[in-house]
């Protein structure tokens, strides 16, 4: 048998001992069941992206006493959790004769009335410390305690230190509706979705009507829609909405200039200015090919620079000032990134860049905001615009009738040279970026350039980062959708200048980063979905479990040996689809348009004919659930080209056959469309996030009539009844 764990001689070793001591896993078993121990190179160079020095046996030992004796002097943990409705032990270091005392202020400021009791502690064996005989006592924090961001102040024997307390609930709470039944909506890419006033791409304005229009004439209560993150200020415009240069903020690319209350303000000459903006990008709107956002963003952007420049009312700007102010620290580092970027040009790894020579505190940075207030101010406004429209796409979608509106999607990480590494670098691993270990699909790992928070920083802060993260979204959505949940329980820290397979995983606080899940949704009244496709550890689904977390089920991947399990074995607690926006569309993936794009792109590792003989047989096994299940008729299922739309259907009345709380229909599928939004793997080879929505000939499908198309009304009428 194989050996799957650390040896007790490897187990003793100074630098594995450190490496644990901060959370790094020492080995991992990879997604074939493969045992691995990292290199010993490998976990130096993540402990220094973490800033712990092991790059000798002196560092090493005195790293580790560093940490040890830091955690050891220290009267409470930085940040601790607190479960509403349970009395929860917090352990304090005291001396053996010591009595600690404690007292918590709420989030509102207000003091907690109730008593903090002392008590033993977990039976932590004493020892020596400075001359000092030191125990683990307890505080008792009652179960009483409401939810919400407090502070925990801790005295004892003349020393005080204070605490993060946040108190959140045991699980995020299913929706009524979602108790006894499900909830369904459509999955959308909202770029690609344009109407006859949108300027070459999708915006808030669009997402607006289609909120409305699909409960209108769908009866859907949710959209799941691509991550509308922040993105850069001028042209080119990465077009993955999975790099966002801030995950805080808001994608002002999205506005519609049109839809700005002081845009009623302007004078004939400045309407004529944007009507003539407008016309140089209205035709991009019927092209069925490509997104083009550096053309719409050079005109839209010259537009709202007019709309800026006309002024507000004082209700107005009072509005704005008070946006700003709230928005704080955050939103000044994006507008003063963006003041940069526009001013000095694109950020870039040259040691001779603003971005590498400059940071937020430097002089050269001050003196360009003084030089150009209007500028940074346009940015801020920008954002201000920005959110006051995707807030109104929420506010109309709950008006309507929707219970969720929108589902936003989390992306993973942040760009590495955007506004939130360049404005808070402390909060981020230096030397280390997040990917993927070695896979069936990856065999050399992956790399996704993203610069990972730094574990320790957020303990220290109180989690700060991610608390404000989670605010925002749930701010201006029903529900949150996270990409790759996984890693709030651990990420594949891959070392500046090594191969994406010489990495190792790093384990982040799962508890209270879901605990902040729990307490932001139930103040938002929201759901929680997590993106927790392929191997998925045990203790990980029982936590995603535990804390009333859904999953994702997607019915091309609920199959074991080549055989689709029946969606009734699903389990409840998920989003069901029939596919992801990494697969080709239901009609593109039957026609088997996945085989021929790694064709095209020269990805595939072996003869075309194998990966197609694979894929028909993929194709034959989900047929034959679908028969078996009696979704589909059995003569139906002999010619799949003939009868590709019933074939469609079939897999959206084997969702409604699930016990999922939560079904999406993809777009796509409704109106025919056979082209990916995303090939993984590639880059430029491939027009990834650049496709627009048309239908199974080739025209382009527009949110006037979208959801009035005949084939639309075909999946809604499954999915509703």
């Amino acid at each position: 048998m194989t050996e799957r764990t650390e040896s007790a001689e490897r187990l003793e070793r100074p630098l594995i001992q450190l490496a644990k001591l901060v959370g790094i896993g020492t080995s991992y078993v990879g997604m074939s069941n493969d045992y691995h121990e990292i290199d010993d190179d490998v976990l130096v160079a993540v402990l220094a992206a973490l800033g712990v020095d092991a790059s000798s046996d002196e560092a090493i030992a005195q790293s580790s006493k560093r940490i040890r004796d830091a955690r050891r002097t220290r009267l409470v943990a930085p940040t601790l959790l607190h479960t509403v409705g349970e009395e929860t032990r917090i352990p304090v270091n005291v001396g053996v004769f010591d009595i600690p005392s404690a007292k918590i202020t709420l989030e509102d400021g207000t003091r907690y009335p109730g008593r903090i009791a002392y008590g033993p502690g977990d039976g932590s064996k004493a020892y020596v410390l400075n001359d000092k005989f030191i125990t683990t006592a307890a505080l008792i924090i009652p179960a009483d305690l409401p939810a919400g961001y407090h502070t925990l102040h801790v005295s004892v024997a003349g020393r005080k230190q204070d605490a993060t307390l946040i108190s959140a609930p045991a699980r995020v709470e299913l929706l009524d509706q979602m108790k006894y039944g499900h909830l369904w909506g459509w999955m959308a890419q909202l770029y690609s979705i344009r109407s006859a006033n949108s300027w070459g791409v999708g915006d808030f304005e669009d997402l607006s009507n289609l909120l409305v229009d699909s409960k209108k004439h769908t009866g859907s209560d949710f959209m799941l829609i691509n991550p509308v993150h922040a993105a850069e200020p001028v042209s080119p415009l990465t077009p993955s909405p999975y790099l966002p240069i801030s995950r805080g903020l808001v994608n002002f690319t999205y506005i519609r200039p049109e839809a700005i209350e002081e845009y009623r303000l302007l004078g004939k000459e400045s309407l004529d200015q944007i009507n003539q903006l407008h016309a140089t990008v209205e035709p991009l709107n019927g092209d069925s090919q490509l997104i083009d956002r550096d053309a719409m963003w050079r005109a839209k952007m010259h537009a709202l620079w007019i709309i800026f420049k006309v002024g507000r009312s004082p209700v107005r700007q009072q509005e704005f000032d008070d946006f700003v102010h709230e928005g704080g620290d955050a939103l000044e580092g994006y507008a003063t990134w963006c003041l940069c970027y526009d001013k000095w040009g694109a950020p870039s790894r040259e040691s001779t860049n603003w971005e590498q020579r400059l940071d937020k505190n430097s002089a050269e940075v001050a003196a360009l905001r003084q030089q150009f207030p209007d500028t940074l101010n346009f940015y801020r406004w920008l954002e201000w615009i920005a959110s006051q429209q995707l807030d109104r796409a929420q506010k109309r979608a709950r008006e309507n009738g929707m219970r969720i509106g929108i589902m936003a999607d989390m992306a993973v990480g942040v760009h590495p040279l955007g506004s939130e590494v360049w404005w808070n670098p402390e909060s981020f691993a230096k030397g280390a970026t997040v990917g993927a270990p070695p896979d069936m699909f990856n065999q050399q790992g992956q790399d996704w350039s993203q610069p990972p928070l730094n574990p320790i920083v957020l303990e220290n802060t109180g989690f700060a980062a991610y608390r404000n993260l989670v605010h925002n979204m749930f701010s201006h959505a029903g529900a949150v959708r996270i990409d790759h949940i996984l890693g709030l329980f651990r990420l594949w820290w891959v070392p500046a200048d090594k191969k994406p397979i010489d990495g190792a995983y790093v384990y982040y606080n799962s508890d209270i980063m879901l605990g902040i899940l729990a307490l932001e949704a139930s103040r938002a009244d929201g759901v929680v979905v997590g993106e927790d496709l392929g191997v998925v550890p045990d203790y990980v689904a029982d936590s995603l479990k535990k804390h009333g977390l859904l999953g994702c089920a997607v019915e091309w991947f609920e199959q074991f040996d080549g055989t689709f399990r029946a969606p009734a074995d699903w389990r409840p607690y998920a989003l069901a689809s029939v596919n992801t926006h990494d697969l080709p569309p239901a009609a593109g993936y039957l026609e088997f348009e996945h085989v021929n794009i790694r064709e095209r792109l020269g990805l595939l590792t072996g003869p075309k004919e194998d990966f197609e003989r694979s894929a028909k047989a993929e194709q034959d096994a989900m047929l034959r659930m679908l028969v078996e299940q009696g979704y589909l008729q059995d003569a139906l299922a002999e010619d799949v080209k003939t009868n590709e739309a019933a074939v469609i259907e079939a897999q959206y009345r084997a969702l409604k056959g699930s016990p999922c709380k939560l079904l999406a229909a993809s777009i796509t599928d409704a109106v025919g469309e056979k082209r990916a939004q995303n090939q993984p793997g590639t880059n430029n080879e491939y027009p990834n996030w650049r496709i627009p929505l048309a239908d199974g000939d080739g025209n382009v499908v527009p949110v006037e009539g979208l959801f009035a198309r005949e084939s639309v009304q075909r999946i809604a009428n499954i999915m509703r009844d």
